[in-house]
């Protein structure tokens, strides 16, 4: 049963042509990711993830949050890309707004997250709030040495074992990495740490299903169990094509625009606790298409907030952009406007309404006003936001991605251009192995 509903019908006019145009190369990436015959199909393990996860992995991973949850005032999540950002799209949807400001509970850990930046303060200011606390660590890294988590696993290590004692610290830290090889691989051996595996086959960006994304979602008190179960139902829905293949349409309808000039895409959220989803998204597509000098860029918005400050452009800028639109039909709890005797602020034409009905309208009008203004708009409508709902979107999102990435032409499940920056900053930095790069780029400065 889909809890997701696709309408088009307010942007594929605008590019209806391309639109019924590409119908064949749309099949055409479906059939190379089902046959694992397209470019970087060895990244292709997350087309049948969720239907082969299996309920021994999901026990295990509940088990090992328990013992976090346990043992943990707070839990920290090291790790950058896409070993956080899907973690903390889940978390932050389905999590109390203001579950920061809480103090923790017995067995209700917050959950944290570092190595996704190189912030001093950020670093420092972590530590202090982690001094003299119960904490955990899930580090998640392919390798053990991308720059970012290596720096603050080593420190936050460190403040563990010098707080809890170096043979209490090894069961409080799980490391998420490479089955064989690599540097956390060889620590987690040589220390004892519980550990678990990225799959070979599995890119960073499409891992959220995997222990990358279950155990600090697992942390965090949520059913990793129904989000697996919610995305193995949409990965059953896309399998083939056809009309109904709601995945293969959002792919169609976006490469249709592009093609009719429409470069970059908005998602629009009306909901704040799907700001951080966005940023899973735009991680996704950005590093999925955006090379060979192709691809739409993918921004974000958090309506209404930003028709405060982007709504202008929005309306009349440049015509480049179309809107995806996330509406959530059933907030989880009602609020009302409340009637006022003075009626100073105007608003008693909106008392006994609902917050969600006003934010509705809100939406309506949006889409109405954009549309006219010659942005297309599509509309991704979720039941509501619990596990199943996000798991259908999770694996929705990375199946079109994979068809979407295909149709434009580019490798969805490389990311060369990544390495850029990394071997200027090597170099930059004297890392031993570096020295031609070090010479090569201090002769520029």
């Amino acid at each position: 049963m889909k809890s997701i509903n696709l309408n088009i019908q307010d942007a594929v006019y605008f590019a209806d042509a391309q639109f019924k145009a590409n119908e064949a190369a749309a099949v055409e990436a479906i059939t190379k990711l089902a046959e694992g015959s397209g470019e970087g199909s060895d990244f292709i393990g997350w087309v049948n993830l969720p239907s082969e996860t299996s309920n021994e992995l999901i026990d295990r991973i509940n088990a090992t949050a328990a013992r976090l949850r346990e043992n943990c005032d707070y839990v920290v999540c090291i790790g950058i890309g896409g070993s956080y950002l899907g973690a903390k799209a889940v978390t932050t949807a389905l999590s109390d707004s203001f579950a920061d400001f809480y103090a923790p509970r017995p067995k209700e850990p917050k959950l944290l997250y570092a190595g996704q930046n190189i912030g001093e303060e950020y670093t420092a200011e972590l530590q202090k709030l982690l001094e003299g606390k119960k904490f955990g660590i899930i580090v998640i890294s392919k390798s053990g040495t991308t720059t970012e988590p290596a720096i603050a696993f080593r420190i936050l290590k460190d403040q563990l074992e010098k707080q809890a004692g170096k043979d209490a610290a090894k069961d409080l830290i799980v490391a998420i990495t490479d089955a064989n090889k690599g540097a956390l691989r060889a620590m987690a051996d040589k220390e004892g740490y519980e550990t678990y595996v990225i799959p070979d086959n599995v890119g960073g960006r499409f891992s959220v299903l995997t222990p990358v994304g279950l155990l600090p979602i697992a942390v965090a008190g949520h059913d990793i169990a129904k989000l697996i179960e919610g995305a193995a139902e949409m990965e059953k829905s896309t399998a083939h094509p056809g009309e109904d293949n709601i995945a293969m349409t959002y792919a169609r309808v976006r490469n249709a625009l592009y093609q009719s000039g429409k470069k970059i895409e908005l998602l629009v959220n009306y909901n704040p606790k799907l700001h951080y989803f966005a940023e899973w998204w735009k991680q996704l597509y950005g590093e999925s298409e955006g090379k060979d000098g192709k691809g739409i860029f993918p921004a974000s918005v958090d309506n209404t907030t930003d028709l405060h400050s982007m709504g202008q452009w929005i309306q009349e800028g440049e015509r480049s952009i179309f809107e995806t639109v996330l509406s959530v039909n059933k907030p989880a709890v009602s609020v009302r406007v409340p009637e006022n005797a003075e009626n100073l602020d105007g608003i008693n034409y909106l008392a006994g309404k609902n917050i969600d009905e006003v934010n509705k309208m809100a939406e309506l009008g949006t889409k109405i006003a954009h549309v006219e203004g010659g942005v297309p708009n599509m509309q991704i409508k979720l039941d509501k936001l619990d596990e199943f709902v996000l798991g259908q979107l999770i694996y929705f999102f990375e199946k079109a991605c994979g068809i979407s990435g295909y149709m434009l032409g580019v490798n969805p499940f490389n990311q060369p251009g990544v390495e850029a920056y990394k071997k200027n900053m090597f170099a930059l930095l004297e890392k031993p192995g570096y020295e031609k790069e070090t010479e090569a780029i201090k002769a520029k400065l």
